[in-house]
């Protein structure tokens, strides 16, 4: 085991340039692509929480449908598929268009992602506001516009915050899953490292630490902010946080 540890020692003090330059891709495409999903969250959220009335012309309720439809099958896509297979599926194809590289197509990849999990995290955050802010809002002459941007959204996303802050600890994990399309993060750095000295175990053992200080740190990040917010912390993914099935 002292033999097994000095190992590890050893190649965490050679190769530390690898593993860091590694991490800092890994955090640039997971924090990068967190915000962009959230972005997309909001707007697809926003979109899905739009109910169809019967005030409504039938115009308008054709169009609120077909947006509802849409929006439920880049959902049900993206978080029905592994993003592994996502990621060569939609970096193959959209090379040629883009000719980009691994990094900006992993940036996109876990954007889209993110988004389709931020969209349902936002539309229960939308819902879990008390009807009577909007009305509060519109009888003080507010547009729905104003209303969804000044009033329901702040607190939708207040309330959706440790949801929000979970994708962004899951995708410091899942960019692993980027080395397929050959994005250096530190998973691919860290197969590197092992494959040319031919230590597998103590290499990844050295990954493995890396990886848990980052998430253990953001955790404890997430959960001071969540502290000062007033909300309580939540310790589960926001694949389980967020009720409900999208539906058409």
């Amino acid at each position: 085991m002292a033999e097994f540890f000095a190992k590890v020692l050893e190649i965490a003090q050679r190769y530390w340039p690898l593993f860091w330059a590694g991490t800092k891709v890994t955090l640039l495409i997971s924090l990068t692509g967190t915000v962009i999903g959230l972005v997309i969250g909001l707007l697809v959220g926003s979109v899905r929480a739009v109910k169809v009335e019967p005030r409504d012309s039938l115009g308008v309720r054709i169009g609120k449908r077909l947006v509802h439809a849409l929006t439920s099958i880049y959902i049900e896509v993206f978080r029905g598929t592994p993003m592994i297979v996502q990621s060569v599926f939609l970096y193959y194809l959209l090379k040629p268009v883009f000719n980009w590289k691994p990094v900006t197509a992993g940036i996109f990849i876990v954007s889209v992602n993110t988004g389709a999990y931020m969209a349902e995290i936002i539309r229960a955050g939308i819902q879990s506001v008390d009807p009577g802010q909007t009305e509060a809002a519109r009888s003080i002459g507010m547009t729905s516009m104003q209303t969804m941007l000044l009033v329901v959204l702040p607190q939708a996303v207040k309330n959706s915050f440790p949801a929000i802050g979970n994708e962004f600890v899951v995708n410091i994990k899942d960019t692993s899953v980027l080395s397929a399309i050959s994005v250096t993060d530190l998973y691919f750095q860290s197969i590197g490292v092992g494959g040319s000295i031919f230590l597998f175990t103590q290499t990844m053992a050295i990954t493995a630490s890396i990886y848990l200080v980052l998430t253990f740190t953001t955790t404890r990040i997430l959960g001071l902010i969540e502290k000062r917010m007033g909300r309580p912390r939540s310790s589960f993914p926001a694949s389980q946080t967020v009720p409900g099935n999208p539906t058409f």
